[in-house]
Protein backbone atom coordinates (compact mmCIF):
# COMPACT_ATOMS: atom_id res chain seq x y z
CA UNK A 1 0.00 0.00 0.00
CA UNK A 2 0.93 3.26 -1.02
CA UNK A 3 1.68 6.00 2.19
CA UNK A 4 0.25 9.67 1.73
CA UNK A 5 2.88 11.60 1.40
CA UNK A 6 3.26 14.90 3.30
CA UNK A 7 1.17 17.50 1.46
CA UNK A 8 4.14 20.56 2.89
CA UNK A 9 7.06 18.65 1.25
CA UNK A 10 5.45 17.87 -1.74
CA UNK A 11 5.95 20.99 -3.41
CA UNK A 12 9.19 21.48 -5.80
CA UNK A 13 10.27 24.76 -4.46
CA UNK A 14 9.78 23.39 -0.59
CA UNK A 15 11.14 20.01 -1.35
CA UNK A 16 14.13 21.84 -2.85
CA UNK A 17 14.61 24.06 0.00
CA UNK A 18 15.01 21.77 2.62
CA UNK A 19 17.01 19.01 0.30
CA UNK A 20 19.94 21.81 0.41
CA UNK A 21 19.04 22.68 4.19
CA UNK A 22 18.86 18.72 5.37
CA UNK A 23 22.84 18.75 3.85
CA UNK A 24 23.61 22.23 5.34
CA UNK A 25 21.65 22.56 8.51
CA UNK A 26 21.20 26.37 7.43
CA UNK A 27 21.34 28.83 4.98
CA UNK A 28 21.31 32.45 3.74
CA UNK A 29 18.42 33.44 1.37
CA UNK A 30 20.60 34.61 -1.04
CA UNK A 31 21.63 31.07 -1.34
CA UNK A 32 19.05 29.39 -1.54
CA UNK A 33 17.72 31.72 -4.30
CA UNK A 34 20.92 31.33 -5.75
CA UNK A 35 20.49 27.17 -6.20
CA UNK A 36 16.66 26.99 -6.34
CA UNK A 37 15.88 29.15 -9.29
CA UNK A 38 12.52 30.70 -8.36
CA UNK A 39 11.61 34.36 -7.56
CA UNK A 40 12.39 36.36 -4.40
CA UNK A 41 8.75 36.01 -4.02
CA UNK A 42 7.78 32.65 -4.38
CA UNK A 43 11.05 31.66 -2.22
CA UNK A 44 9.55 34.12 0.45
CA UNK A 45 6.08 32.72 0.29
CA UNK A 46 7.55 29.21 0.45
CA UNK A 47 9.82 29.58 3.60
CA UNK A 48 6.93 31.28 5.57
CA UNK A 49 4.84 27.66 4.79
CA UNK A 50 7.86 26.12 6.16
CA UNK A 51 7.95 27.90 8.91
CA UNK A 52 4.19 27.51 9.60
CA UNK A 53 4.91 23.97 9.50
CA UNK A 54 7.70 24.19 12.15
CA UNK A 55 10.36 22.58 9.55
CA UNK A 56 12.12 25.79 9.31
CA UNK A 57 13.29 28.37 11.75
CA UNK A 58 13.76 31.95 10.04
CA UNK A 59 16.37 34.41 11.70
CA UNK A 60 16.40 37.67 10.10
CA UNK A 61 19.04 40.38 11.29
CA UNK A 62 21.53 42.18 9.54
CA UNK A 63 24.82 42.06 7.80
CA UNK A 64 26.73 45.68 8.01
CA UNK A 65 23.68 47.63 6.57
CA UNK A 66 21.79 44.57 4.61
CA UNK A 67 19.18 42.82 5.91
CA UNK A 68 20.37 38.84 6.04
CA UNK A 69 17.85 35.89 6.58
CA UNK A 70 18.92 32.44 7.49
CA UNK A 71 17.09 29.35 7.76
CA UNK A 72 17.82 26.61 9.60
CA UNK A 73 15.55 23.17 9.44
CA UNK A 74 14.19 21.90 13.05
CA UNK A 75 14.46 18.46 14.02
CA UNK A 76 10.52 18.24 13.09
CA UNK A 77 12.07 18.97 9.89
CA UNK A 78 14.56 16.61 9.55
CA UNK A 79 12.17 13.70 10.87
CA UNK A 80 9.37 15.10 7.59
CA UNK A 81 12.29 14.76 5.44
CA UNK A 82 13.13 11.35 6.16
CA UNK A 83 9.68 10.23 6.10
CA UNK A 84 8.70 11.91 3.13
CA UNK A 85 12.32 10.37 1.47
CA UNK A 86 11.32 6.90 2.57
CA UNK A 87 7.27 7.07 1.31
CA UNK A 88 8.53 8.22 -1.79
CA UNK A 89 11.04 5.71 -1.90
CA UNK A 90 8.58 2.86 -1.23
CA UNK A 91 6.39 4.20 -4.45
CA UNK A 92 9.50 2.85 -6.58
CA UNK A 93 10.04 0.05 -4.52
CA UNK A 94 6.60 -1.35 -4.98
CA UNK A 95 6.34 -0.04 -8.90
CA UNK A 96 9.75 -2.55 -9.26
CA UNK A 97 8.53 -5.26 -7.78
CA UNK A 98 5.37 -5.01 -9.52
CA UNK A 99 7.37 -4.83 -12.86
CA UNK A 100 9.07 -8.46 -11.69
Amino acid sequence: MFKDLDPLLHSQVRLAIMSILIGVKSAEFSFLLENIKTSKGNLSFQLNKLKEGKYINIKKSFKGNYPLTTCEITQKGINAYENYINSISDYFKQFKNQKK
